[in-house]
């Protein structure tokens, strides 16, 4: 099958321009990037092995909202977060919760990310977005053109709701950032009325809306399942509960160690998500990875929303889902800057309840089911880490905070390519994981 954008395979073993294309390749990762990214090395020819070590879909992935919004991919740090975070990050209520207490890391990931929270860095940044959003949507229909994965549902249309028209305002600079960029971004504004026509779920609070076209959801448990299933089913084996504690070069091989003993490979692909220094900074990737947890539950209503409704000043988004009892409403949100591994925080459940109780009729959110913690991997300027890392044989996809399923798909193919080929892609330039 020919791949969008790139040239034709090489074969394993040609030269691809710093050396031979891998036969085998270890996977580090089974989220939505490891997972494509093994599936598009498989379309090229190459062996590939995915370790994970717990489950597929298991670190941001599994209560994501599943949304697939190229006109929301922007750089997580603006002046707006900056100026949010100062005044109202230290309350466990607060949509960005940053929590008191003494840890020098986090300190030196907060300064770094507050340093790109300029309206040029934010544009700078938005403009590196452009080219992989231009393409983001297609790389999941050609995954579903092969059969490698379930295909999206088109939001048809997305619709965000505020209390005021004032509140709209940012987000709409935004988008009207974006197309400067030359992205294509079709929206329209809505009054109260239209916005509640269009979504009978919302409140009489809801004094707002904007409609935005083009974009596209997934279950990502389902999806990602389907995606490793594809994996398995062509040759490759994706292991879980298998945890690496090592990856070094060797010279021609990499050899990693892992909780099932040593093995080597041609190259290796690190994509563990909010966990990637562990194994990348010792290979030359000096850029902070903070995990930005994220909070989600699900809840029954009397009319579940068809398609998804995003609430922006809250920083809560909905998304229908089906369940084995029926259909319900996955609500998601928050931002909180803390260590991957602890536990879940019910006061964060507790301010998304309160976030959306007054926007939202028609559902008992206090009768919640899949209430959740995942740790998005964010950076200090907002954009992903995705190539070589200081070893020419170990490659790295990840740090794509809030994006990492809606670009997963297309950052699989594009990483897929730069392995095989030598040849980094001009939409992976900035995103260099050495910068």
């Amino acid at each position: 099958m020919a791949l969008h954008g790139s040239p034709h395979p090489a074969a394993p073993g040609s030269s691809n321009g710093s050396g031979p294309a891998p036969r085998s390749v270890a996977v580090i990762g089974a989220g939505m990037v490891g997972l494509a990214t093994a599936w598009h090395l498989q379309e090229r020819g190459v062996q590939v092995t995915v370790l994970e070590r717990s489950r597929v879909a298991a670190g941001s992935s599994w209560g994501n909202a599943g949304w697939l919004t190229p006109g929301l991919t922007v750089p997580l740090p603006d002046p707006g977060t900056l100026r949010y975070g100062i005044r109202t990050g230290w309350r466990p209520s607060s949509p960005l919760y940053i929590p008191l207490q003494p840890d020098l890391r986090l300190a030196r990931f907060l300064t770094g990310f507050a340093r790109h929270c300029t309206s040029a860095r934010w544009a700078a940044g938005t403009h590196a977005y452009s080219p992989m959003n231009a393409e983001a949507l297609d790389a999941f229909a050609e995954l579903a053109d092969a059969g490698g994965a379930p295909r999206p549902t088109p939001a048809a249309p997305f619709l965000a709701a505020f209390r005021t028209e004032h509140d709209r305002e940012h987000l709409v600079e935004a988008l009207d950032t974006m197309r400067r960029t030359g992205q294509r971004i079709d929206y329209d504004l809505l009054d109260a009325a239209q916005s509640r026509a269009l979504e009978p779920a919302l409140s009489a609070e809801v004094g707002a809306g904007l409609r935005l076209e083009g974009q596209e959801f997934i279950d990502p448990p389902a999806y990602m399942e389907g995606l490793a299933a594809s994996v398995r089913e062509r040759g490759g084996s994706v292991l879980e509960g298998c945890d690496v504690t090592g990856v070094h070069d060797e010279g021609t091989r990499v050899r990693v160690v892992h909780t099932g003993g040593v093995e080597r490979f041609d190259a290796v692909v690190l994509a563990t998500g909010a966990w990637l220094e562990r194994l990348a900074a010792p290979l030359g990737v000096r850029r902070l990875v903070q995990a930005g947890r994220g909070y989600s539950f699900s809840v029954a209503g009397d009319a579940v929303p068809e398609r998804p409704v995003y609430f922006p000043t809250q920083r809560v988004a909905c998304t229908p889902i089906r369940s084995a009892t029926g259909r319900r409403l996955r609500v998601a949100g928050m931002m909180e800057f803390r260590s991957p591994d602890a536990p879940l925080d019910p006061r964060r459940i507790s301010a998304i309840v309160d976030a959306v109780r007054p926007l939202l009729t028609g559902f008992d959110l206090d009768d919640r089911q899949d209430e959740w913690v995942g740790s998005r991997p964010v950076t200090t300027d907002g954009l992903p880490l995705i190539g070589a890392s200081r070893s020419p044989r170990v490659f790295v996809g990840g740090g794509h905070g809030m994006w990492g399923v809606a670009l997963g798909p297309l950052t699989g193919r594009l990483l897929a390519q730069q392995m095989t080929t030598g040849v980094t892609p001009v939409q992976l330039q900035p995103f260099d994981p050495l910068r």
